[in-house]
């Protein structure tokens, strides 16, 4: 027999549903006295959903699990620049019809159509076909990203930066604990032990990589300390190295002041990262070979230097001395008196030359000055005089040649050898 109280839920729910507001229309119109049941919010998503076409997507599978008993398959494709990924469906004769085999780390485009799982709530896409990216076409969108970054000059020799002799300080960009690191540091140091590292330990693979290897860049490019950056991988499968040829890790390589050494894979990889950097080295050891010289080989150098030194500064002494040796031999230096001795004797030949000369011309001329005296002596009117003559002069001082020179009653002056007299005409 019924509890008479147990009719008294049901007819309460029911009063109260018949007193509830219609739903809204629109989610815009709900409010928390008229709120959406999650059914109606699950089924409107769906029907959007539903609505949109199926459509290529691209991205790297990193979770693959198969159903055999169910012959569904289930994977996670993520996007390989970007820590964003989607849940795949797909069936399993969609999968055993690819041709290549699919495993964790293909890198694949998958066509999908968009579902809703309204009783779990969650979104995945249901694949009807799914095809593997080739290395052929990763090489060939490579190729032409580095034409794109070729013409913005991003591989220019321009741009490259001269890498220190000595730096005090090398920061490392490696995968964690891995054998690039080892050959690096140890080679470096093998090479010059008192070098210092700053190293950051990061992903060097897969959809991590990009970001991590560009933000550990930026950090040591921001250290002042640190002088010259390497970033080191060791070798791989072209997928793998697949980060160090992404365009936002070009660029953020590009940006960065302190020079920059790739050491990327093996000697044949040639990711876009060895174009833009400043050095590319073909291995990390080949790298810790660039970054810091070898103590022993410039001790060498050193050595070498100075016996090179030593021996140009001895020739050219030797040399100055043979040089200095034959000056003093010379004569004039063996015995410095010789030229003083030879200038005096002809000096004193001079000056006896000199005299001679003089005392001819001075008898020249003495005897000259003799026979022109007794010419003189001999024209003088004085001369003239001794013999008894005389030099009548007129008034006015002139000679008396002729009596009409003179009037009667002129005083006159006669001139004799030893005096003179006067007169008077009549």
């Amino acid at each position: 027999m019924a509890h008479p109280d147990s009719t008294a839920p049901e007819t309460a729910s029911t009063d109260a549903t018949a007193a509830r507001q219609p739903l809204a229309a629109k989610a815009a119109d709900t409010t928390a006295e008229n709120p959406w049941p999650v059914r109606l919010l699950s089924a409107k998503i769906s029907d959007y959903i539903d609505r949109m076409a199926p459509l290529w997507v691209e991205g790297q599978v990193v979770q693959l699990n198969r159903r055999p008993g169910a012959g569904m398959a289930f994977l996670t494709l993520r996007d390989t620049d970007a820590d964003m990924s989607l849940p795949v469906s797909v069936y399993a004769k969609v999968l055993d019809a690819v041709t290549a085999p699919i495993d964790e780390g293909a890198h694949v485009v998958v066509r999908a159509k968009p579902t809703f799982w309204t009783k779990r709530g969650s979104f995945q896409l249901q694949a009807d076909q799914l095809k593997p990216v080739g290395v052929g076409e990763l090489l060939a969108r490579i190729e032409h990203l580095k034409r794109v970054l070729a013409a913005e000059g991003l591989f220019d020799l321009g741009r490259k930066k001269p890498l220190p002799f000595l730096p005090r300080v090398v920061g490392l960009v490696c995968g964690r604990e891995s054998k690039a690191e080892h050959d690096v540091v140890v080679n470096a140091r093998a090479r010059w032990p008192q070098v210092r590292f700053e190293i950051r330990e990061v992903a060097v693979q897969g959809v991590s990589a990009v970001p991590q290897v560009s933000a550990a860049i930026a950090e040591l490019d921001a250290n002042p300390d640190v002088e010259v950056i390497v970033v080191a991988r060791g070798g791989g499968a072209v997928e793998d190295l697949l980060p160090f040829s992404n365009e936002a890790l070009v660029r953020a390589a590009s940006a960065c002041r302190t020079p920059l050494v790739s050491a990327i894979g093996h000697e044949t990889d040639a990711p876009l990262l060895d174009l833009v950097a400043d050095y590319r080295a073909s291995t990390p050891t080949d790298a810790a070979k660039r970054i810091v010289p070898d103590v022993s080989e410039e001790r060498a150098r050193l050595t070498q230097a100075l016996s090179r030194m030593r021996s140009a500064v001895t020739h050219r002494v030797r040399q100055e001395q043979a040089g200095l040796d034959a000056t003093r031999s010379r004569p004039v230096l063996a015995s410095p008196h010789t030229m003083i001795e030879t200038r005096e004797r002809d000096v004193e030949a001079a000056v006896r030359a000199g005299r001679s000369g003089l005392d001819r011309l001075l008898s020249s001329a003495s005897s000259t000055v003799d026979r022109l005296a007794a010419q003189v002596r001999a024209l003088s009117p004085a001369a003239t005089l001794d013999r008894g003559y005389a030099v009548v002069q007129g008034p006015d001082g002139g000679v008396v040649r002729s009596p009409d020179d003179v009037a009667t009653g002129d005083a006159l002056r006669i001139r004799l050898a030893s005096g003179e007299i006067t007169a008077t005409t009549r």
